[in-house]
């Protein structure tokens, strides 16, 4: 009896994504196929299997190192992993053992790009068939299950922003090495504050037409391509897709973006604020709802002609309104991204919502009995690991649900109504984290201390170089 067999993997629908696949893949004629896993920081790893090897391991898993959920964004190895416990507590999280990838057949592609490989998705488990705690397209499939429970489905779309330049100089010496590696040289596809004008798109138009045919390919859900206010900058959106969907859509989304740029001479990157003159920080804007899974309605549409949501719906809302303080560790995870949060910069500063207003955290869309109402939440950014995200707006929504949380009026003025402060620095927001004991309670403690330890590594780290700043302000004056 195989693994997945023996601990029930797979549904009935995976197993006849199996069956497709291996035809698929002979049909083809695949050489290599991507075993791929989305790890803490929302990064495809993995290893690389010719074919007839990647299918002999589809139930029986793929090995991988534990030291995989042990890396901060410097690929740093932060845990003590061969002391007792490994820095975990966990006998199986020591010494670098093994764990097992399983593929998810349905998330099988051919990747257009790279000719003769195919491309798998997988979780992972331990050799007991228990989910590794720290895999998190795992922890977001258990929040789903919670909420399929209750009788609903997440619904979300994606507004991705991002930036695409002109690759000049790779930087690939030796002396370019290291633990991060020196960026590459960058130049600009086109000037930026001409916002969805057409010139501007034209210029771009020629690597956006390339994304746009391979991303097409791999069959993610594209809605449209935009020129954004910056300088190469730009935006994609997909259209709402269900449960783990837009998940997985979003982590394919970035790591194909990267790599089909990288191959065309340019460099994609999601980073919010790049330290480039001129340029605009980006952001990742999620659309999300409820819907019923026995009739399919939108749990948010209200059907009182006075109110745009639902009693539901705000309940919902206020969830997000509450614990934003906690879950911006998730929705913005990297020192940079607290860069973005501006008054009066089109990105959120507060915890408030409002009726079509782009300057909320949450902007209220829809009317009454409008099936497609919906809440964008605008305080990601791109980077985000998805599944974290995500998994923090349905905990926190749910939690306003079944404490009938008030989220207020309407706030007609979001940088000047009262209201709780986003944090200004990740610090501040894994603080907020640690301290939260509605985040302890429904992630689990031990998740919430492994997240919070890999994020402060990451803090220490920044703290402990000495900056442009820091130079130019002290050097000459003491």
């Amino acid at each position: 009896m195989s693994f997945v067999e023996r601990h029930s993997l797979w549904s009935a629908e995976q197993k006849e994504a199996a069956l497709r696949l291996r035809k698929i893949v002979e049909e083809r004629k695949l050489e290599v196929i991507r075993l791929s896993f989305p790890d803490q920081h929302g990064i495809l790893r993995g290893k690389t299997l010719v074919a007839s090897e990647a299918l002999a391991s589809l139930e029986s898993g793929c090995t991988i190192t534990t030291t995989m959920f042990a890396k901060d964004t410097s690929h740093k190895t932060v845990f003590p992993v061969f002391t007792s416990g490994g820095g975990f507590g966990m006998k199986e999280m020591e010494g670098a053992a093994d764990v097992l990838m399983v593929a998810d057949p349905s998330s099988f592609r051919a990747l257009p790009w790279a000719p003769g490989t195919g491309w798998l998705l997988c979780d992972v488990y331990f050799a007991d068939g228990r989910p590794v705690p720290f895999a998190t397209r795992n922890l977001f499939r258990s929040v789903l299950e919670k909420l399929g429970k209750r009788g609903y489905d997440f619904v979300a779309g994606l507004e991705v922003e991002f930036h695409i330049f002109r690759l000049d100089d790779e930087k690939m010496s030796p002396e370019h090495a290291g633990q991060p590696g020196t960026p590459p040289d960058v130049s600009l596809l086109s000037h930026g504050y001409q916002y969805l004008a057409e010139q501007r798109y034209d210029q771009m138009e020629p690597v956006l037409e390339i994304l746009r045919r391979d991303i097409l390919a791999l069959g993610l859900p594209l809605r449209s391509i935009e020129v954004e206010f910056g300088p190469s900058q730009c935006e994609f959106t997909f259209s709402p897709g269900k449960g783990l969907e837009p998940a997985d859509t979003m982590i394919l989304f970035r790591s194909a973006a990267k790599q089909i740029a990288r191959r065309h001479g340019y460099h994609a990157t999601f980073m919010c604020r790049p330290k480039l003159p001129n340029v605009f920080a980006s952001g990742w804007h999620l659309h999300q709802s409820i819907v019923s899974r026995a009739s399919g309605e939108n749990a948010f549409a209200s059907t009182d002609g006075g109110e745009v949501l639902s009693a539901f719906g705000r309940h919902y809302l206020a969830g997000l309104l509450t614990h934003a303080r906690a879950s911006a560790a998730f929705a913005t995870p990297t020192i940079n991204g607290y860069k973005r949060y501006r008054t009066y910069s089109l990105a959120p500063d507060r915890a408030i919502w409002g009726h079509d207003n782009r300057g909320v955290m949450v902007r209220v869309l829809g009317s009454p009995g409008d099936p497609a109402t919906r809440l964008e939440n605008r305080i990601g950014e791109p980077v985000a690991n998805p599944y974290l995200y995500m998994a923090s707006q349905i905990l926190s929504g749910l939690d306003g649900v079944d404490r009938a949380l008030d989220p207020g009026p309407s706030a007609d003025t979001p940088y000047e109504t009262k209201a709780d402060l986003l944090p200004k620095t990740l610090r501040e927001a894994v603080t907020a984290l640690n301290n939260d004991p509605f985040f302890r309670d429904a992630l689990g403690a031990g998740f919430v201390d492994y997240y919070v330890h890999i994020k402060n590594a990451e803090i220490e780290r920044f703290h402990a170089e000495v900056s442009d700043w820091e130079q130019r302000e002290y050097f000459e004056m003491f």
